[in-house]
């Protein structure tokens, strides 16, 4: 007699003197131990030698899944194939399924790190907003709706974070797939300009005006701001460089012999694909507050370090300059500044170069490359005219904004 709900309800959890199996059909029967535990067992003839493997214990499989798993092992037998192997491998592949953070960790350590000069900033951004709501989940199981549901939200409140996050996910699922980690890769048809509607030209930021960057000097010098933070937002003004090329600067990056910046290639973001080191001249005026900064610095070998101890400057604790600048030019000197940031900075000194230098010399100034053959053929570093150009940046500074310049 085939097995019946009924029947293993009633032999499920009641002791008896000795173990019983009773047959099904397809090869499927269950075996009753002494303390009343039943499991589904498969019997079977592999390479003509009798066999049996067990599929589950009820109640947490059903006899109607039974029968389903009954049938699953006996196609794999019909194909030539050994269903405890296959089961095996399938509980080995699910404990080694990657979780959506699990994922994402592998991909920024064996990937992002060597590739990407954001690299700290990519992994914090899912740390924020992507973590706390899916880390947990399979990555192979997390699909598009669940992904839009975090998506979407984000999008409206942060937008250049979302656009990140899409298009750092993308690329894990990219990369994962390659190497047979995960299958899925839901979020590849999905733009940010499109689904996500983020429009790059409204949160690309701005250029200040000369009337704005006279207020930040002034709110910034009335502030409670340490002095190393407030170099640090000059330098940037000053220097137009990317905010965590001279965050993570090193003090042996600085010739002031020679009169040369020297950021070595894995520390700035076009060095990756061309395998040279960015150089921008140190021009007289600005030495002293180089000079300062790596004297107020807690590690010997770094430009700026944390606030009070030898650790790199954190990149969330810049990130709050802008901020700290805006409140004290609306709460002391009266001034609603629309909000600017760091980057901002950079835009406002290549906008103000435009009139002082070549296109080509505020390009690399930027730390770009030049464009097309260009870049090809000419090997000059510019580092005259760039210094030229800076001479004539600092100047406008000084007349912009309160205050005598340091002298060396």
């Amino acid at each position: 007699m085939a097995l019946t709900d009924a029947w293993l309800k009633a032999v499920y959890r009641k002791p008896r003197e000795t173990t019983t199996e009773k047959a099904d059909r397809d090869g499927l029967g269950a075996r009753v131990t002494q303390t009343g535990k039943v499991v589904f067992q498969l019997r079977f003839r592999y390479q003509g030698r009798a066999a049996r493997m067990d599929l589950g214990a009820y109640p947490a499989m059903t006899l109607k899944q039974a029968r389903t798993e009954a049938l699953l092992r006996r196609g794999q037998i019909d194909q030539g194939k050994d269903p405890r192997v296959e089961k095996r491998i399938e509980q080995a592949t699910i404990a080694a399924a990657h979780t959506n953070e699990s994922l994402v960790r592998l991909w920024h350590e064996r990937y992002c790190q060597a590739k990407k000069v954001g690299a700290k900033e990519i992994l914090r951004s899912f740390e924020l907003h992507v973590f706390p709501e899916l880390g947990s989940l399979p990555a192979d199981a997390t699909g598009l709706a669940t992904w839009m549901d975090m998506l979407e939200p984000l999008a409206e409140q942060r937008p250049r974070i979302a656009e990140r996050v899409l298009a750092n996910m993308k690329q894990v699922h990219k990369w994962g797939a390659r190497r047979g980690l995960v299958e899925n890769q839901p979020l590849a048809p999905i733009s940010a300009q499109e689904d996500l509607h983020v429009n790059r030209h409204r949160v690309k930021g701005r250029s200040l005006t000369d009337e704005e960057l006279a207020v930040v000097w002034q709110a910034m010098e009335r502030s409670r701001m340490p002095l190393r933070s407030k170099l640090y937002v000059k330098l940037c003004l000053f220097f137009g460089c990317r905010p965590g090329e001279l965050g993570g600067a090193r003090v042996g990056e600085f010739d002031f012999e020679e009169g040369v910046w020297e950021i070595p290639p894995e520390r700035h973001k076009t060095g990756r694909k061309t395998g040279k080191a960015l150089r921008r001249p140190i021009i007289q005026e600005v030495k002293p507050w180089l000079r300062e900064a790596m004297r107020l610095s807690h590690n010997p070998s770094l430009l700026f370090s944390a606030e009070s101890s030898a650790v790199p400057l954190n990149d969330r604790a810049v990130l709050s300059y802008p901020y700290n600048i805006m409140r004290v030019a609306k709460n002391q000197m009266g001034v609603k500044m629309a909000h600017w940031s760091l980057y901002d900075l950079r835009k406002t000194a290549r906008t103000n170069w435009a009139t002082l230098a070549e296109p080509h010399v505020c390009e690399l100034m930027l730390g770009h490359v030049l464009p097309g053959t260009w870049q090809v053929y000419d090997r000059h570093d510019y580092l005259e005219e760039q210094a030229a150009a800076y001479r004539a940046w600092w100047e406008r500074i000084m007349r912009l904004v309160p205050g005598d310049p340091p002298r060396s």
